[in-house]
Parts: structure tokens; C-alpha cells; sequence
């Protein structure tokens, strides 16, 4: 629909609206122009030509908001400001907002007029609110979108779904929901509203809207991004870049809650290097401080923990990396609690743990007394830090576990949010803690030392958080294949929402439904289903409660389930070059690694809304099984039937292959064509793996943890049928040289047409870097025969100049 169509419905229907307070003039500003509109101030400003802010407030009040999660400047843009009747036409080179200076509603075009977004009129916008004895308003706004428009984002939540229409949430941060005010649509733009308190989000036939309780005006942004990239790139180019991780991150991650010791922890590494399965972080979680009234002490009082030092040199000497758990909140008897106390900087509001006691269920006779702290205030920031620094980064410890960033908040009595914060009451910031208490840690210690890069597991994320160094687990989800199910979209939506590393607990956190636990054949296979969904997630970490995960608690090597673990870890391994370079496109491009169909296939319809598949990077598309195929009910035993093993049949999956490219089958190399489903056998071992016609992808050396071997020698498989393109990225792993250009690429071109393989000349040099290598070129089958990896189609030595290949 073009937009002066649309402008002509809009005052068509504006003659039969009752009377109001008009206005029929504007004034022009250096970024837009603002106008008074009966009752209400608008002001358009233009931060670029593809982002436009969009600010509302009742007539005559002051507005100037500093924004926590916005850090982009807005720069002089180009726009022609023109008048016809009542609307007013701002342009720039890429954009089209029209204000109709009658009603105040605000229309958002693409260059050519076509219609991206339209604002609702809403009656009441501003609602007169005490905010603990502070005069503000609750705010709303209104859209109106296409009727078959879907959209994707809003963070992270738990229900299943993949777009969002339809929907409702009551956006407050929690355990497992994490709030991104944010959305984006299939026509290319992405609407970020910015406000940190209690929000509502709402989708039915009438409207799309965000309804928050707290806002001295209507604050949002719109941007224009062509597809989901570009929005995602606007979103970022608004609230900051996502920084790399180290190599090291990319590897296979082992926790549990939680060990008990230092000796426990030392020999699950020790263990998984005399079974030769890689390994590249360990986790310590909870209580290495001791009890609940030194929690969070972050130091380490535990008897058992008597050598934290030796402990660290110890996983090191491993070739292994330690993070460790902070929280949000600190025990009594600590030395910040103490301090932040002191200062006024701790919230009086229940929080975990509640009893002093550990056991459960929580003794409320002994009250635990711990107190969440003022992430808002920057002096209990450099606090928090100092602990931090002291305590565990002088030790040598390699990045954070932050748990409870959200915070947990367990009473959720309205007087809770009435606590005084640095920037106003817990009410008008509250979705923007996690936000702020990562962003303290991850900007101290960059500013404390450059030589390792910030890397932060938190359970919770708020707008802008992929500039701190941070990746969101999905919080304490239970064990079931219903959940496994849900954490594909729910990993989709949030990495839609502009934040680009995300993971889950492998196996789940609660290993509730399974009594038997590990003994229950259903709960390993399910165990085996999830290492192999997150053997292709940003993060590849195992984690849960009742029951330990390392591999060798599911049997020994020649056992299907450990054999499966096994297998996929190692998988893994072999796409280190891959997933580094995938993640350095997420760095300097605004990639995504973990993406939607409908982010690289929004010409096909039926992408759109698949929530059971996604590709990872741009090459390789991932259909997790999430339902049992190998057990049957067994014997009758106390509560019902006990689940066996059984592979007497051999099972499948059905996959959609999107239009726009043939694919490949991983595993065996046979083609098919796009706009399809396809079924594919399922063993323990395998899921449904395709890669896209045109890939040139790298397979790294099998190794025992990700910097082992250099990649001298890699394979490179070519999968015809299309022109691709691969580009290869080395750096120092670690440090943020790469910031200062330390790093090199090496660029392949696939011309499909001429059968020739392309290496183009290596840019960009750092210290330690191979300048000598072999690349073994392996061709994969564009017929339906095996795809045999160890047939080499061509050897070739490479010492950073150009070569041609034909195969």
C-alpha cells in the first residue's frame, strides 16, 4: 500500500472524528521537526537515514531522557521537510515520516512512499501516575500492522512460538523470560521502545502496542533495515556493537550444580582428557563463599576450596579456562554487603536465598538477610567490582557466571517497586538491572586490563546488552521434550532481538520429571537429543540440578548415548574455523549466528513462521529431534510403566528445505531442491543437517580443546550448485587486538559456473600468525552418493597469495 493512499484513508476517516484542539503548524529542528498537537508535544528527530526517534509528551513538559540502553549520537541527516494540507512530510535518503498535524499520528514509508508502520490513535496516551511520590504518567502507544505481517523478538520467552502476533506478555524480567522491548517485522523495520519499566506488549486484530507503567513521556525508535540484518544492524548501530569472545568460548562447556570442592572440579577436566574428549571451560557454580550469610562473598571461605589459586593453575595447567558465579545480591556477613549498606546502596525486597539454611524447603525461622544491591548507582558499581577484582579476576579466573541479573525479585508486592534506586524508583528501571549490573562488571574490567576478553554468562538481558561481552542462558528450565521444543524459537526471537549469543542448560536445569534420573533411558535420549541442539548454539554448555552431567555419567565409549555425546562434541570441534569465523560476522557485520529461516529465506512464505529448524551461521540449516523415538514402556513398577530402551526401528524426521537454494544432506552429500520437506532417518547419533548449495565451509583438526592445533592444514568442502563465498578469520583468540587490526582473512569465491575455487590474497597480519598452510579441497556430490570427506579432490599449499582452482 502506498502511502499517500493510506494518508487520504487517514483523513477520510479523521472528518467523522469529534472536534479537537488542532494545530496546523510545526516547527523545523536540526534533527526533524516538532509540533504541539492539542494537547501533546511531538518531536521527530532523525539519528540517521534510516533511524527516526519518535518522542511524545503532554504539552509544555520538559523531556530529557538520557538513554541507558542508547548510545549512538544522533548525526546530521539530510531531510527535506515539506507540507501538504495537514501532513508534513520529513525525508531522507532511505526513510518517509508523515505527521498529520490534526490528529498527531505518526506514518512511517520507505523512499518510494510503500508503507512500513503506522501509529494507532490513542485517547489517552498519557496516564496521570504516582511513582512513589513522584508525578509521572503511565505512557502507550499504538500501531497498526498488515494483517498477515508477522513479527519476531521481544527477548526471550518460553511459549513456543516463533512470531508474535497474537501475542501478550506482561514484560518483566524474570528467570527465564528476559525483556527486549523490541521488535521486527518480515517488510524490513524494527521498532525499539524505550522504556525500562513494567510494560505490557499486546498483538490482536485491533492493534499492536507497548503499554508501560512508567514514563514521563512516549519514547521509541523506528528503523528500516531492508531485511532482518539490516535490522538487526540498526538495532545494534543504535545500542552498541556485540564485541568477540575468545576462541576458547566456542568450545564444549561442562557445570553442574554445583561442585562441592576443588578437587571435584579439577578432576572433572582431568577426567574428560583421559577419556581424550574435548574440553574448553569449566564452571563453578554457588557456595564456593561458604554459607548463605557469606553469599555472594565473592571470595573463596569454603573449607572445601581451601587453595582457589592452585584450583585455577590447576584447570590451566589442563589447558582448560574456569568462570565462576556471581550474583546480584549479597549475604549479611559479607564484606560488600557491609560497605553497600553503609552507602544506602542495597533494595529491601525478598530475593533469593530467603533462609540462612540450605535445605529445602526454605526455614524462614533464619532468615538469610540477603539483599539485592543498586546496579543504577556507579559508586555500588566500582563496589561490586573492587570484590570482584580482588576476590576472583586477581586469581586468574577467565570470565563470570552472572546468575540472577534479572534480579530475582520473590515477594513482587507494588510497594517493592517504591525502593529508591540511583536513577528514580525500581519501577520506572526495573527491566533495565541486568542491563546495568553486566555492563558495571564488563566495563571494569575491560578498563582494568585488555589482555583477556570480557566474557560474561548471564541469565538475563535487556536492549543493548550484546555491547558488554555477554551470553544469556535461558534460564532454570526443566527437563522435558517440551521444553527442549521450546528453547529453538525461544533462542530465535532473542537473537531477533538484536542480541546475538544466547544458550540453554543441556539436559535442562530441574531433572524433575524423571525419577529414575539418569537411570531413565528417556531422559538420555532426551540428554543426547539436547548436546546435539547445543552443539549448534552460540554457547555449547552442559548444566543442571539432581543429577550430574559429564559424559561418563551416561556409560562408556561404545554406549549409543555416550557415543552420541561424544560424537557431537567433537562435531563441534571440526566447525571451530566456521563458528570463529561466524562470530567475527556477528563483530564486524551485525550477523547473527544462530538465525530463522525467515532471516535468509523472507522471500519464501512458508519460512516464516517455522519454529522447529534455524540455520546456524549462514551455511548450515539445523533440525533439532525434540520427541522420543527409542523407548517403550517397560515393566510396571510403584508409580507406573518404567521406560525401556528400544532401537529395534529405525525412526525419522521431516525437514523444510526453504525455496531460493538446493541443499545438501551433512551426512551423506545427497542433494535436494529448495521448497520442500524431506525426511530424513534419525539414530541416536544423527539429526537433520543440510548445507546450503554454494557453501565453501572449513573443518578444523580434531582436538582436545579449541587451541590445541593450528589450522595449517584444514579441509575445505565445496557444495556446488550455486556461487558461494567463505571468508576465514584468525587473530590471537584472546586480548582485543583485533580491535587494533591484529587479525587476517582469507577470502574463497565459488564460481559454480566456471567449477573453480577461488583464494583470494590474505589481508591483515598478527603476531603468531601461520604464514604457511595446506588446504585439502574436498567437493561434495551433486548427486545422491555418499559424501566421503577423505576423498580429496585437490591439495594445495598456501602462502597468503591468490590461487586458482578448478575441481
Amino acid at each position: 500500500m502506498k502511502l499517500k493512499k493510506v494518508i487520504m484513508l487517514g483523513a477520510n476517516m479523521l472528518l467523522m472524528a469529534p472536534a479537537l484542539l488542532y494545530a496546523q503548524h510545526y516547527q523545523r529542528t536540526s534533527l526533524g521537526v516538532k509540533a504541539t498537537i492539542g494537547a501533546v508535544d511531538v518531536d521527530l528527530q532523525f539519528y540517521s537515514p534510516v533511524i527516526v526517534r519518535v518522542i511524545k509528551v503532554p504539552a509544555g513538559n520538559h523531556f530529557n531522557k538520557a538513554s541507558l540502553s542508547v548510545i549512538k549520537e544522533p548525526q546530521q541527516t539530510q531531510v527535506s521537510v515539506k507540507q501538504q494540507g495537514d501532513m508534513v512530510d520529513i525525508r531522507s535518503s532511505r526513510l518517509r515520516v508523515s505527521l498529520d498535524l490534526k490528529s498527531g499520528q505518526v506514518l512511517f514509508a520507505d523512499a518510494n512512499g510503500t508503507l512500513l508502520l503506522k501509529e494507532k490513535q490513542n485517547a489517552t496516551p498519557f496516564t496521570p501516575f504516582n511513582d512513589a511520590g513522584s508525578n509521572t504518567y503511565s505512557v502507550s502507544q499504538g500501531f497498526t500492522l498488515d494483517k498477515d505481517e508477522p513479527i519476531y523478538g521481544l527477548g526471550q520467552h518460553q511459549r513456543g512460538n516463533l512470531s508474535q502476533r497474537g501475542q501478550r506478555y506482561n514484560l518483566v524480567q524474570g528467570n527465564t523470560d528476559d525483556v527486549v522491548p523490541f521488535f521486527q517485522s518480515i517488510k524490513g523495520y524494527g521498532v525499539f521502545w524505550d522504556n525500562y519499566s513494567p510494560t505490557v506488549f499486546s498483538d490482536d486484530m485491533n492493534e499492536t502496542s507497548f503499554k508501560s507503567d512508567v514514563g514521563d513521556g512516549i519514547d521509541y525508535y523506528l528503523m528500516k533495515g531492508d531485511n532482518a540484518d539490516g535490522v538487526i544492524a540498526e538495532m545494534r548501530n543504535l545500542t552498541g556493537e556485540a564485541p568477540m569472545f575468545p576462541l576458547w568460548t566456542f568450545g564444549y562447556w561442562q557445570s553442574k550444580e554445583r561442585y562441592k570442592s576443588q578437587d571435584e572440579l579439577v578432576g572433572v577436566v582431568k577426567k574428560y582428557r583421559e577419556l581424550n574428549v574435548p574440553l574448553d571451560g569449566i564452571i563453578q557454580d554457588w557456595q564456593y563463599w561458604g554459607s548463605n550469610y557469606l553469599w555472594n562473598a565473592m571470595d573463596f571461605l569454603n573449607a572445601d576450596f581451601s587453595n582457589p589459586q592452585q584450583m585455577i593453575k590447576d584447570v590451566h595447567g589442563l589447558n582448560a579456562h574456569m568462570i565462576i558465579s556471581i550474583w546480584s545480591s549479597f549475604g549479611p556477613q559479607t564484606k560488600p554487603y557491609r560497605e553497600l549498606k553503609e552507602k544506602n546502596m542495597l533494595f529491601n525486597f525478598s530475593t533469593w536465598p530467603e533462609s540462612g539454611s540450605d535445605k529445602w524447603p526454605p526455614n524462614m525461622d533464619y532468615p538469610s538477610g540477603v539483599k539485592v544491591y543498586d546496579a543504577y548507582n556507579p559508586e555500588a558499581r566500582d563496589i561490586y567490582w573492587k570484590y570482584a577484582s580482588k576476590g576472583l579476576f586477581s586469581l586468574g579466573i577467565d570470565g563470570w557466571w552472572m546468575d540472577s541479573t534479572e534480579p530475582d525479585h520473590l515477594s513482587f508486592k507494588p510497594e517493592d517497586f517504591d525502593n529508591k534506586t540511583y536513577l528514580g524508583s525500581f519501577r520506572k528501571v526495573r527491566n533495565a538491572y541486568p542491563l546495568m549490573t553486566v555492563g558495571g562488571v564488563s566495563q571494569h574490567q575491560r578498563g582494568e586490563s585488555s589482555n583477556k576478553r570480557v566474557f560474561i554468562l548471564t541469565r538475563s538481558a535487556f536492549a543493548g546488552q550484546q555491547r558488554f561481552g555477554a551470553n544469556t542462558w535461558s534460564g532454570d528450565i526443566t527437563s522435558s521434550w517440551e521444553t527442549l521444543t521450546r528453547q529453538i524459537p525461544t533462542g530465535l526471537n532473542f537473537s531477533l532481538s538484536g542480541i546475538p549469543y544466547w544458550n540453554s542448560d543441556i539436559g535442562g536445569f530441574f531433572l524433575t520429571q524423571f525419577r529414575r534420573k539418569l537411570a531413565d533411558p528417556e531422559y538420555r535420549e532426551l540428554y543426547a537429543r539436547w548436546i546435539e541442539f547445543g552443539a549448534f548454539c552460540p554457547m555449547m554448555r552442559s548444566h543442571g540440578a539432581d543429577a550430574p552431567r559429564e559424559i561418563y555419567q551416561f556409560g562408556k565409549k561404545g554406549d549409543r548415548v555416550y557415543d552420541a555425546i561424544e560424537k557431537f562434541i567433537n562435531l563441534r570441534y571440526r566447525f571451530l574455523p566456521y563458528i570463529y569465523a561466524a562470530s567475527h560476522d556477528v563483530t564486524a557485520h551485525h550477523s547473527s549466528m544462530m538465525r530463522a529461516l525467515m532471516m535468509d529465506f523472507s522471500n519464501d512464505k512458508a519460512s516464516w513462521d517455522v519454529n522447529d529448524e534455524f540455520m546456524f551461521g549462514k551455511s548450515i540449516l539445523v533440525n533439532p529431534v525434540t520427541t522420543p523415538m527409542y523407548v517403550k514402556p517397560g515393566a510396571v513398577e510403584g508409580r507406573g510403566n518404567i521406560k525401556e530402551e528400544d532401537f529395534t526401528n529405525l525412526k525419522s524426521k521431516a525437514t523444510y528445505l526453504p525455496k531460493g537454494s538446493d541443499w545438501y544432506d551433512f551426512w551423506t552429500g545427497e542433494k535436494f531442491s529448495g521448497g520442500q520437506k524431506v525426511s530424513k532417518q534419525t539414530p541416536l547419533d544423527i539429526i537433520p543437517l543440510y548445507v546450503k548449495a554454494g557453501s565453501v565451509l572449513p573443518f578444523g583438526p580434531a582436538v582436545q580443546f579449541a587451541s590445541e592445533k593450528k589450522w595449517d592444514n584444514l579441509e575445505i568442502a565445496v557444495y556446488p550448485g550455486a556461487d558461494g563465498d567463505f571468508t576465514l578469520y584468525e587473530d590471537e583468540n584472546d586480548n582485543y587486538n583485533y580491535e587494533k587490526g591484529k587479525y587476517s582473512e582469507i577470502k574463497f569465491h565459488w564460481d559454480d559456473k566456471k567449477r573453480k575455487l577461488s583464494i583470494l590474497d590474505r589481508t591483515g597480519t598478527f603476531d603468531g600468525m601461520l604464514n604457511d598452510r595446506n588446504f585439502k579441497i574436498v567437493l561434495a556430490p551433486d548427486n545422491q552418493s555418499q559424501f566421503d570427506h577423505s576423498k580429496v579432490a585437490k591439495s594445495v599449499t598456501y602462502s597468503g597469495k591468490a590461487l586458482n582452482i578448478s575441481l
